[in-house]
């Protein structure tokens, strides 16, 4: 029997454009550079595509900065899939672009209608529980409707709280396997993980916390040696992506992809 948690059959990803120089940020720490980014992308989806998965790749959507980071647009669970409603103005409109490729793939799409604001960034789908952060881009309006669907479907949601001064909760945590998380110290202290066997990252290693478990292999942001060491030592199958220019637009490795 697989496990939805990590083992997929399917990605989409979409590759950046000219107008990712425009992408929303915290902090400036330089334009990124499109040929760079085009060049890790390329090998991201490589290593989506070398486990056997099938991955939809969808043109630059010119006018939307961000569009590369498809994951907040989407939740994609067995039962369907749930179209976001972004904290970002600026996104809105990714979501009915990505909703148009989503529809032919899941018989049951459902959108959440707002007022309320939830992003994919802030969502962990775990063996048990989907747990929800609340943070500067998801409100508690945004986590109450989305939880009305996901009970419906069956699924346990919990809400969280992603630290301050951090985007999106999945910016400090990602899943290695149903029980099993990567996680900041910061983020582990406040007891959202009770009960999981959480993994730390390195000191001065918090931006890997950020990677993804897709089918046999760990997809991680390179040049954070220690935190590969680890997992590696743990068991998994590591593989490092350059994530230096999605990292000036607060991106990683989850962002770059709807994983089902």
């Amino acid at each position: 029997m697989s496990d939805p948690t990590f083992e997929f059959s399917r990605a989409i990803t979409r590759r950046p454009s000219a107008c990712i120089v425009d992408g929303l940020r915290a902090k400036d720490i330089g334009t990124p550079d499109l040929d760079r980014m085009q060049q890790a992308h390329t090998a991201y989806v490589a290593a989506l595509k070398s486990t056997g998965a099938e991955v939809t790749e969808l043109p630059p959507l010119e006018g939307f900065a961000d569009a590369v980071f498809v994951e907040d647009t989407t939740l994609c669970l067995p039962q369907g899939a749930i179209m976001m409603h972004p904290g970002a103005p600026s996104r809105v409109g990714e979501v009915a672009e990505m909703a148009k490729t989503v529809r032919g793939l899941y018989q049951d799409v459902r959108q959440i209608q707002g007022p309320g604001h939830v992003e994919g960034g802030d969502i962990l789908v775990t063996g048990r529980e989907i747990l929800v952060g609340r943070s500067d881009r998801t409100d508690a309006a945004g986590v109450a409707e989305l939880a009305e669907i996901a009970t419906e479907w069956g699924h346990t949601l919990r809400e969280v709280f992603t630290p301050p001064g951090v985007l999106h909760f999945k910016t400090d945590c990602s899943l290695m396997d149903g029980e099993t998380i990567l996680a900041t110290k910061r983020l582990d202290a406040s007891g959202c993980f009770e009960g999981y066997r959480v993994l730390h990252v390195a000191e001065g290693e918090e931006a890997a916390a950020n990677a993804i478990r897709f089918n046999n292999l760990v997809i991680m942001p390179a040049g954070f040696p220690r935190t590969a060491e680890m997992l590696d030592n743990a068991g998994y199958e590591v593989v490092q992506i350059d994530n230096s220019e999605c990292a000036k637009l607060d991106g990683g490795m989850s962002c770059l992809s709807l994983r089902f």
